[in-house]
C-alpha cells in the first residue's frame, strides 16, 4: 500500500506498526473496539506529525490521534478500516519551562506524571495538573478530551489551564493559537482576538491533532490540610460538596458510594504499597510530621475504610498554615452541618502523596470488567441526577441481578460551580488487551479471570445509554464526548451548525477522526 511506504519513509519502518496485534490494540478504548486501523504511526516531533497527516489525508485515509488510551467513549476508535492511527507517545518532551513568564510547553505525548515530576520541587506547577490516570494519560489527550481531578476544585478542568497550542490540521499545516499566533509572539497569553485555543480544546481531535500544548504556571502552595467525612446518604455528601465548591475552599473534593468504598477496601495496593506509604511520609513536610503521619497510618490500617457508607475526602491547599487551618475549620463546620461524621483522613493523604498511581481501578478487585458514564452537572442538580440514576438502576433491577452487575457512584467537584456525577458498572466479563496492558502485571496476575459475556456487556450498554440519555435531558455536559454522548442531537442546531462549518474549513474532506462529535 503506497501510503504505508510514505509513512515509513517519514518516521522509519520501526515506528510504523503494521502487525495485527498492534493495530487491534491501538484501535480499542477501555469500553469497545473500533475497526482495525491499517497502520499505527509514531512520529518523533511536530514536523513528522505534520508530514504524516498530510501524506495520509492526501491519500484519502482517515487520521486519528490516540493519547494514553484511557478514554471510554469511542473518542478515538475508528469507524472505518482505512484509518491511520497516530500514537504520539514518542512526542513526550518538555519543550520549555519558563519561570519568568510563567508557562510550560510540552509535546502532546507528555504524560501528566512526567510533567509533574519535571516541575516537582521548582516551586511552580500547572493550575490543573492531571487526572488520576496521569501515569498513562497525556497532556494532548486530556486537552482534546478534557479531564478533571488534580487542582480541579480550585482551577477547573484541563482545558481551563491551557494558554496556547500547536495544532496540525488536515492538510498538515501547523497552526498556533493564543499569543503564539502573533507573528512575533510567544505563548504567554490565551486570548488575542477570538479564542482559537478554546476552539481546539475538547474537540476529541476532530478539528486537528495537537503537537504541543502550553499551560499556565502558578506558585505551588505549601500548606496542605486533609479531612474526610462519612455520610448516611448522598444527600448530605452532595450538600457538603456543593457548599465547599461555592466557598472555593478545596483544591480537590471527591466522594464515593458504599460499593466503591467496599471495592477500594479490597484492593491490596491501596495501603500495603510501600511506595504509597513512603509518599505520605515525604509529603508531610517535616520529620516530626512524617513520624506522626506514619504512626497514624500504621495504627489505622484498613480501619479508616471499614463500615463507611458515603465517604467524602477533601484536600486543602493554601500559601500559609494559618490560611489552611482556617479553610479546614470552615470545611469541617460545613460537613458537620450536613450530617457528616469526621473520620480518618488517610485516603486523601495517600492519594495526594501518590497522585499518579497505577490504574488498577479499571479492573474490579474480583477481575470484573469496568465501565463508567458521567455528566458534569450544575451544583443544584447533582442530587436530583443521582436520584434519577438510582431510579434507572431500580427499573433494571432484574437485569442487574441476572448478570451480577454492580453499580456505584463517584463524585468530584470542578471549580466553584460544577459537580461531576459518575455512575460506574462492574460485572463478570473478560477484559481486553488494553486493560491487561494498563494495570500492574502483579495485580492482573492475582485477579480472577472471567469468560467473555457479550450478553451481559450488552445489558450494561443498555443501562449506560439510558443514563446518558437522562443526563442529556437534565442539561448535563460531558468530558471526552466522543461518540457516546448526545452532542449533535443534544446541541442547539445553530451551535452545532457552527461547529460543523468550522470542521469544514480545517478538514474539508472529513479525514480527521471522522464520526466523532457527530461530525
Amino acid at each position: 500500500m503506497s501510503v504505508v511506504v510514505s509513512l515509513q519513509q517519514i518516521v522509519g519502518e520501526q515506528y510504523c506498526l503494521l502487525d495485527e496485534e498492534s493495530r487491534v490494540f491501538y484501535s480499542m478504548d477501555i469500553w469497545s473496539r473500533g475497526e482495525t486501523a491499517i497502520a499505527v504511526v509514531q512520529p518523533e516531533n511536530a514536523e513528522q506529525l505534520s508530514q504524516v497527516v498530510a501524506a495520509a489525508t492526501t491519500a484519502g485515509h482517515a487520521v486519528i490521534a490516540r493519547g494514553g488510551g484511557m478514554s471510554y467513549t469511542k473518542a478515538y476508535t475508528p469507524d472505518h478500516p482505512d484509518a491511520v492511527m497516530i500514537d504520539c507517545s514518542r512526542m513526550n518532551k518538555i519543550i520549555e519551562i519558563n519561570r519568568e513568564d510563567m508557562y510550560v510547553t510540552v509535546e502532546a505525548g507528555c504524560t501528566w506524571k512526567a510533567l509533574h515530576e519535571a516541575l516537582k520541587g521548582s516551586g511552580v506547577r500547572t493550575p490543573y495538573w492531571g487526572p488520576l490516570s496521569g501515569i498513562k494519560a497525556t497532556v494532548g489527550g486530556s486537552v482534546s478530551q478534557n479531564s478533571i481531578f488534580w487542582g480541579g476544585g480550585s482551577y477547573g478542568s484541563a482545558a481551563d489551564s491551557v494558554v496556547s497550542m500547536d495544532v496540525v490540521v488536515a492538510d498538515g499545516t501547523i497552526l498556533s493559537t493564543g499569543s503564539a499566533a502573533q507573528k512575533n509572539g510567544t505563548p504567554f497569553f490565551r486570548h488575542f482576538g477570538p479564542d482559537l485555543t478554546g476552539l481546539f480544546t475538547c474537540d476529541c481531535g476532530a478539528l486537528g491533532i495537537k503537537a504541543a500544548v502550553t499551560l499556565r504556571l502558578t506558585p505551588e502552595l505549601g500548606a496542605h490540610r486533609y479531612v474526610a467525612f462519612d455520610f448516611a446518604d448522598h444527600h448530605g455528601l452532595l450538600a457538603t460538596m456543593n457548599e465547599i465548591s461555592r466557598s472555593a475552599l478545596a483544591a480537590e473534593c471527591f466522594g464515593f458510594d458504599p460499593l466503591l468504598t467496599e471495592m477500594r477496601a479490597q484492593r491490596d495496593s491501596l495501603v500495603n504499597d510501600a511506595k504509597a506509604f513512603a509518599g505520605v511520609l515525604k509529603n508531610s513536610g517535616s520529620v516530626m510530621g512524617a513520624l506522626k503521619d506514619g504512626a497514624k497510618l500504621a495504627l489505622a490500617g484498613r480501619r479508616f475504610m471499614k463500615d463507611l457508607r458515603w465517604p467524602m475526602y477533601v484536600v486543602i491547599e493554601e500559601r500559609v498554615a494559618a490560611a489552611a487551618e482556617d479553610a479546614l475549620e470552615k470545611v469541617v463546620a460545613i460537613g458537620k452541618k450536613h450530617g457528616g461524621n469526621e473520620v480518618e483522613n488517610s485516603i486523601p493523604k495517600i492519594i495526594r502523596a501518590n497522585p499518579f498511581g497505577p490504574v488498577n481501578n479499571m479492573i474490579g478487585p474480583g477481575g470484573e470488567r469496568w465501565a463508567p458514564v458521567h455528566a458534569l452537572m450544575p451544583l443544584s442538580k447533582a442530587s436530583a441526577a443521582t436520584e434519577a440514576v438510582l431510579a434507572i438502576f431500580a427499573k433494571h433491577a432484574a437485569l442487574i441481578e441476572q448478570y451480577q452487575i454492580k453499580t456505584g457512584f463517584l463524585y468530584n467537584n470542578v471549580s466553584t460551580n460544577c459537580i461531576a456525577v459518575e455512575p460506574l458498572f462492574f460485572w463478570p466479563d473478560a477484559v481486553d488487551e488494553i486493560q491487561k496492558a494498563s494495570v500492574e502485571p502483579a495485580f492482573y496476575q492475582k485477579v480472577v479471570k472471567h469468560n467473555e459475556d457479550l450478553v451481559a456487556r450488552a445489558a450494561v450498554a443498555k443501562i449506560r445509554q439510558e443514563v446518558a440519555d437522562l443526563f442529556s435531558e437534565m442539561g448535563g455536559v460531558h468530558l471526552q464526548v466522543g461518540r457516546s454522548y448526545h452532542y449533535k442531537t443534544g446541541l442547539k442546531k445553530n451551535a452545532f451548525d457552527l461547529v460543523a462549518s468550522i470542521k469544514k474549513v480545517v478538514d474539508p474532506n472529513g479525514k480527521i477522526n471522522p464520526g466523532v462529535l457527530g461530525l
